[in-house]
């Protein structure tokens, strides 16, 4: 093995080209020499230089980077520099975002954005964390650091938008990789209203369905091969994360999917364990009421028999405007529950939520080197996973379904989701659950687990935990139809293989309409015979009547189920603290009255007429997979792709959220099925994936969307893990910089 590649042999056609790579990796000291490393300063330059030699980035036939450093802190720089070659700017849109920065590059519209962020995110802090963490950490931190520089050094036709220069304790902003974190819960409108004294009526934010996620794991004794299978299956807003392979001589081997800009994988396996996540119902973010007044020049506020100081903190926030850049001056006020994020008539409002940062980095990076279940608790005994459920298979056989670790303890008569008197030290939290105390299904006798954002109770089949044994506040979404899909497929199927998981999470039915259609169905067959719409009616109600309700490209049924069903739900949205499209609001919509339902389905036909010019027309013709290029829009007349799939909301296991450009009767996919593997752990581990598109951001590259046809169509590829599965489908390897 050359010492230019360590951790990756060379296949036997590339031999005898050993010495050209020696000849283009010889002039290192050229990298030292570029005038952006000299500005660095040496010691950060020997530090690139000493990273780049110690790790080594290999692009597969689709593009994908496997990286590979002698430490763990080696292959964190590789690995965050495939990333910015891949797309730099969703790296540093990310940390605008979570620096709280993104006005710097956006503008007036992200200000309050910007001042959310940094109500919870204070860079002093984080520089303190930053010295706070383990050594390990650090080095971590610092090679993160270091390869974004790096790149930037190598590539300066690159111009960033605002971070010209990534600092190590930058890390700690962006510790976990969802995509929405629970900062995002804290409602943009009240705090600007607050933060510029205007009066409006605050109305608590409803923690709305998650927009998807599938995770399914499924134990030796059902599996034809007798190992433990997986399906990670996110749904989440498209190109928000890279597809990778992170190795390194100290252990760690993880594949998977990683969120722009951080250096672990988000969703992914190593050999020995796999983990899904799933965004949870669970309620772990607060609001508290609190009674402020102005006493002797000082604001204070109730906590039980006693006022206490506000404490407040300045924040200034960087705008780029037309005229340059101007900064705009806030005072932040704070009491021990949070910072005040809003005012609902004369009482203020305070948010509380996770603030560990450092115990997220750890267990975000530590969980990806994890080899059995026994080793994933220990980790998550760091309580620092606030938002997600995790579904879990490994090499030993385990299967496991857990819920958030941060889970604050707090007294079961007050209802948190809305919000609480703060003045009541009875509302506090008190201190953290223990894991033990989590709701959790650990090798189920159901033989499987399966997670789509639902309550947990039902994750091991119907009743597998008991629901009134826990605190209301461990579930607040309950179930959607995508619940009752995936436990129809397991609860009938055995000799599971990686093929028919995969056909499990693109079973095509569409189980919402079966409660859906029933009563419009009735309804019409109820209608006098002189009214006039039995006949209108008569040719869409025969269609849907006929329907086995199951989508696909050439179904004339879905195009018209889809659209009536969306009219409906205009008709009868979500009430209450209800959860859009739950079941209760499924079974909502399929009891409203019959005009309602009617009005809706005329509406979905003149909808199609209007855009579609018939509504006799197949569901691929409308629903169409096309990636623009960044910062561009949807084109009807350009080339895209047919997709079966609908959203999530009516029961498919594959999800497609879709926008409509103005006008045109075609629905582009946004969101949904993003990432998509399932693996199978044995002596040797196997798996197949799909990225949707492909793995650049970049229009020019030829992996901008060579996925774009299995994406849409499910058909899957071959994970190339082992250095064997490499061989024949190396398309580049190098090391960072060259």
């Amino acid at each position: 093995m050359p010492p230019c590649m360590p951790g990756f042999s060379l296949p036997a056609r590339a031999l005898g080209s050993r010495l050209m790579i020696h000849a283009r990796l010889l002039p290192l000291a050229l990298l030292l020499a570029s005038p952006a490393a000299a500005q660095s300063g040496d010691s950060e330059a020997q530090r690139w230089a000493a990273a780049a030699e110690a790790s080594s980035i290999v692009r597969d036939d689709w593009g994908i980077a496997h990286v590979r450093g002698k430490s763990d802190a080696d292959a964190v720089f590789a690995m965050i520099y495939a990333q910015a070659e891949d797309d730099f700017p969703r790296i540093e849109r990310n940390y605008l975002v979570a620096l709280g920065r993104l006005a710097e590059a956006e503008g007036e519209a992200a200000l309050w954005q910007d001042l959310r962020q940094r109500l919870f995110r204070d860079e002093g802090d984080l520089r303190r964390a930053y010295g706070d963490s383990p050594a390990w950490l650090q080095r971590l931190m610092m090679a993160w650091a270091d390869g974004l520089n790096f790149y930037l050094a190598r590539h300066p036709q690159v111009t960033p938008r605002a971070i010209k220069h990534f600092e190590p304790w930058m890390a700690l902003a962006f510790s976990e990789g969802s995509i929405g974190g629970d900062i995002e819960r804290v409602p943009l409108d009240a705090l600007q209203a607050f933060y510029t004294g205007e009066q409006i009526a605050f109305v608590p934010p409803q923690l709305a369905e998650p927009k998807g996620s599938n995770g399914i794991a499924i134990a030796p004794r059902l599996t034809k091969d007798g190992q433990a299978l997986l399906l990670i299956n996110p749904h989440t807003s498209f190109y928000f994360r890279a597809e990778q392979q992170v190795s390194s001589d100290a252990g760690l081997n993880a594949y998977g999917a990683a969120t722009w800009g951080q250096f672990f994988i988000y969703q992914g396996f190593n050999e020995r364990l796999g983990w899904m996540h799933t965004s949870s119902g669970v309620d772990n973010v607060d609001l508290f009421a609190e009674r402020v007044s102005r006493e002797r020049g000082r604001l204070t506020y109730v906590y039980g028999r006693e006022r206490r100081p506000l404490r407040t903190r300045a924040i200034r926030v960087k705008v780029k405007t037309p005229a340059g850049m101007v900064e705009r001056r806030f005072t932040g006020y704070f009491t021990h529950h949070g910072p005040i994020v809003a005012r609902e008539g004369d009482r203020w409002i305070a948010a509380a939520l996770m603030n560990r940062p450092i115990a997220a980095l750890e267990q975000s990076f530590l969980r990806t080197k994890a080899s059995d279940l026994a080793d994933f608790t220990t980790i998550a005994e760091r309580r620092a996973n606030s938002s997600n459920n995790t579904i879990i298979a490994t090499a030993k056989g385990e299967i496991a379904l857990l819920v958030p670790q941060f889970m604050p303890k707090r007294d079961d008569r007050f209802d948190y989701r809305g919000v609480v008197d703060g003045s009541d030290p009875a509302t506090d939290w008190q201190g953290l659950h223990g894991l033990a105390e989590l709701p959790r299904l650990i090798d189920p006798p159901s033989g499987w687990v399966v997670n789509t954002n639902n309550a947990p109770w039902t994750g091991a089949g119907a009743g597998s935990l008991n629901a009134s044994a826990y605190p209301r506040y461990f579930d607040t979404v309950g179930e959607n139809a995508r619940a009752e899909h995936a436990l129809a497929l397991l609860g009938k199927e055995r000799d599971w293989t990686i093929e028919t998981l995969r056909a499990a999470a693109y079973d095509p039915a569409l189980p919402a309409f079966d409660r859906l259609l029933p009563p419009l169905i009735a309804a019409w067959r109820a209608l006098p015979a002189a009214d006039p719409r039995r006949a209108a009616l008569a040719e869409p109600m025969a269609l849907l009547e006929g329907w086995d309700r199951r989508w696909g490209t050439e179904s004339v049924p879905t195009t018209l189920a889809v659209h009536w069903g969306e009219a409906l739900a205009a008709r009868v949205p979500a009430a209450g603290d209800e959860k859009s499209f739950s079941l209760t609001h499924l079974d909502r919509m399929a009891a409203a009255p019959a005009e309602a339902q009617f009005a809706a389905l005329e509406n979905a036909l003149a909808t199609l007429r209007a855009k579609a010019g018939d509504w006799r027309v197949a569901w691929g013709k409308l629903n169409r997979f096309q990636r623009p290029a960044p910062g561009g829009g949807f084109d009807p007349a350009a080339a895209s792709v047919p997709v079966g799939f609908t959203s999530a909301i009516w029961g498919s296991l594959a999800s497609f959220g879709t926008v409509s450009p103005a006008g045109s009767g075609q629905r582009f996919g946004v969101l949904g099925n993003s990432f998509v593997s399932v693996v199978q752990f044995g002596p040797k581990l196997r798996a197949v994936a799909v990225t949707a598109g492909g793995e650049s951001g970049d229009p020019a590259s030829p992996h901008f969307n060579d996925q774009a046809e299995r994406y849409a169509s499910g058909r899957l590829r071959p994970v190339y893990f082992y250095e064997s599965d490499l061989i024949g489908h190396i398309a580049r390897r190098y090391h960072p910089g060259r």
